[in-house]
């Protein structure tokens, strides 16, 4: 395919935000067009093979985008923009998304600092969506996917709107994976530990102030599953996290909490159970019995909707392909035993 060349034209204050570091997101982006850019005067110049100009240069202009928008760019935008871009492949410039500049224009709230917060991926934004759209909302993924950053966001929201008058967080009160023994304190003591990661996103959101609060009036209640045994949860937004380290039965006393006006997320990560060995995790019989029922939604995320550092997104790869590899083998070995049993008789 013959060579071009493609201008774009991106104002001064914003190369050094596209550009990155050193062009450290401007090399990446020739690595994997396999393209050469250059800066002329304030205009970009993309050069290599016509199919690659494209992309790369479409790559270029959503980052202007994000610019523009008074965004700070960070790897993780220009790894999402070039993963997009190349699973599209080869569609008319007419008809190519802009789905960068779509997630970004989807602003939840602001943190007490100011900052925004926004879905970062499609699979982030459809998450969001389903959580609008839908009164049961379970965020399904690995760890860094902004399952519960999101589901948190939500509630507040809904809260500071007076869509529901008060916020419920949950998480089974368990190990992972190493033994506690007895925490000293009282019984609020003893449980806080496996709650922190909520209060520490509330902290963000709401500010610390804010939350002590309407912590003091209950109107924010952060507690163990086992405290919602009995229950009936109105008018309220419910978070149930770490979802895969319930039981079967207690997901099922958690879901029939739900009462009038009230909206539930359930975030969990089916690859990270902290259950003893042989016992069913909740979340995977959830999974299994509820998804055609209306009103419930199941949301899938995966290793492209990682908002850590990249390197957070390259382990969780990592691990994924390797448990696909695993249950090839298991499944294999399982055959050739089933083959050789077959034969001795």
């Amino acid at each position: 395919m013959e060579g071009r060349e493609r201008r774009i034209q991106v104002p001064a204050e914003y190369m050094q935000n596209i550009f990155g570091q050193c062009d450290f997101y401007i090399k990446k982006i020739e690595r994997s067009f396999g393209v050469d850019i250059i800066d002329r005067d304030g205009e970009v110049r993309v050069t290599g093979q016509a199919a690659a100009v494209k992309q790369a240069a479409h790559v270029i202009k959503q980052l202007v985008g994000l610019s523009e928008r008074g965004n700070a760019i960070q790897e993780q935008n220009v790894d999402y923009a070039i993963a997009v871009e190349m699973e599209a492949g080869m569609k008319t410039e007419e008809n190519q998304e802009d789905i960068l500049m779509e997630i970004d224009s989807d602003c939840i709230c602001h943190t007490v600092n100011g900052k925004p917060v926004k879905p970062k991926t499609l699979g982030q934004k459809q998450y969001v969506d389903a959580m609008r759209d839908n009164m049961v909302v379970f965020g399904l993924g690995p760890a860094g996917t902004g399952k519960t950053y999101l589901a948190m966001a939500m509630a507040v929201t809904a809260f500071k709107r007076e869509e529901v008058s008060r916020i419920i967080l949950t998480r089974p009160a368990i190990e992972a994976g190493e033994k506690l023994g007895f925490l000293p304190g009282d019984l609020q003591s003893k449980v806080d530990p496996y709650l922190r990661p909520l209060y520490d996103a509330l902290y963000q959101i709401m500010g610390a102030e804010s939350f002590a609060k309407n912590m003091e009036k209950g109107l924010i209640e952060v507690a163990p599953l086992a405290y919602m045994r009995g229950r009936t949860l109105d008018n309220a937004y419910i978070i149930l996290d770490e979802a895969q380290n319930t039981t079967p039965a207690q997901m099922k006393m958690f879901l029939t909490r739900i009462g009038f006006g009230s909206k539930v997320v359930v975030t969990g990560d089916a690859s990270q159970k902290d259950l003893a060995p042989g016992t069913a995790s909740g979340l995977d019989v959830a999974v299994k019995i509820l998804g055609k029922i209306e009103d419930i939604a199941f949301c899938k995320l995966t290793s492209k909707d990682v908002v850590r550092h990249p390197l957070v997104q390259r382990i969780v790869k990592a691990y994924e392909d390797y448990e696909k590899a695993d249950a090839r083998r298991q499944a294999q070995a399982a055959g050739r035993s089933g083959r050789i049993k077959g034969r001795r008789k």
